[in-house]
């Protein structure tokens, strides 16, 4: 193997399919990024069994051929070369020598026969979406997917895919989170359960613009194809919890309230709420104003905001980094908070807009 390219372009690609490479596991070969010169381009690839990147660039190929070099490292060397010229040769001493300017540098290759081949979606059904709302939907949603790994459904995102539009749903247990997009077209009704940590991946390569991108689903695999870069992830197995049943259908209260002044109090109010392990705040709403407390021994804090208050007064209590974390999120002037009573699930919603996304979080019971 013996290819000349661009060394900005080597750098981008390498830095991009680096995050699939395996960082913990016994069988070396997935630490690696393979290498494949064929056809005027080469092809980078990583992959940890559950998520693969493979990213083409454009090169002078001189000699065809492929080989996998140790992942870590060479990600961290080419990221330094910002020449406009490097060429990279494979010796029949299994080493990848990369020449730039007058120097060298040689790495220790792998077999590339010895790595997994990344599966191919033949006969998949798809559906295509504007780039910028599926990153969007992923963004506004990920986050609340669990960490435990007794529950490993729950680490995953749902995708519902209709006639015209995506349903995306997380949850862990205390908060759900779920998002709809439009969708340009779909070649079927579909749902598969995505891990989190694929998704967010995906979300961070796709660039945010109106184009379209294809997303296909083949049995237990899912495909994104960006152009040059594609991305495949397994998809997780097994039955999503029936997510409809645990939104309420009606509420006593509801509370219209300004995003930022909601989430600069709290940022306030969960300063000394974070020395109690529930980062308890309590809301008190009653006449207009929304009262939010915390306490701990070395102090208390209050903080006051004027409200729209349709129904009746209500005091609850939230673990506050769930209200933090979603905020971070939304992009409206105002949210609506919606109550049932201080021991069921609250929902927040934007304000005077459809419902693109909402948010179900469960109270923690005060001590009375």
């Amino acid at each position: 193997m013996k290819v000349i390219c661009n060394g900005a372009d080597l750098a981008d690609a390498v830095g991009k399919v680096y995050k699939a490479a395996s960082a913990r596991t016994t069988n070396v070969i997935l630490e690696g990024i393979k290498l494949k010169a064929a056809e005027g381009s080469l092809t980078f690839t990583a992959t940890d069994l559950e998520l693969a990147i493979e990213k083409s660039i454009t090169a002078d190929v001189l000699v065809e051929g492929e080989t996998v070099v140790p992942g870590k490292v060479f990600s961290e060397f080419v990221k330094k070369l910002t020449f406009d010229r490097i060429e990279l040769s494979l010796t029949d001493a299994n080493q990848l020598k990369i020449k730039y300017t007058e120097s060298e540098g040689t790495f220790q290759c792998m077999n590339p026969a010895e790595y997994p081949q990344i599966k191919e979606l033949s006969e998949a059904q798809s559906f295509t979406i504007i780039k910028r709302d599926f990153r969007d939907l992923v963004n506004k949603i990920a986050f609340s997917v669990s960490a435990d790994d007794a529950r490993p459904m729950l680490k995953g995102v749902l995708l519902e895919v209709g006639d015209v539009s995506v349903t995306g749903v997380a949850l862990d247990g205390y908060r759900l989170a779920k998002c709809v997009k439009p969708i340009e077209k779909t070649t079927a009704m579909m749902s598969a359960v995505v891990p989190a940590r694929c998704l967010t991946e995906v979300a961070k390569l796709i660039e945010d613009n109106d184009d379209p991108v294809e997303i296909r689903i083949q049995r237990n695999y899912m495909l994104i194809d960006l152009d040059h870069t594609r991305i495949t992830t397994r998809l997780l197995d097994g039955d999503y919890i029936n997510y409809k049943q645990i939104i309420p259908g009606s509420f006593e209260s509801s509370v219209t309230i300004p995003r930022a002044q909601f989430e600069s109090g709290l940022e306030r109010a969960i300063l000394l709420a974070r020395s109690d392990k529930n980062n308890l705040v309590v809301f008190d709403v009653k006449e207009g104003i929304m009262q939010l407390s915390s306490n701990s021994d070395i102090g208390n804090i209050t903080e006051k905001i004027p409200v729209k208050l349709n129904g009746v007064d209500i005091t609850i209590a939230f673990n506050a980094r769930y209200f933090t974390e979603l905020l971070r999120y939304i992009d409206c002037d105002n949210i609506v908070i919606k109550f049932i009573n201080s021991v069921s699930p609250c929902v927040v919603v934007p304000a005077g807009s459809l419902e693109e996304f909402m948010y179900l979080i469960l109270p923690v019971r005060m001590l009375s």
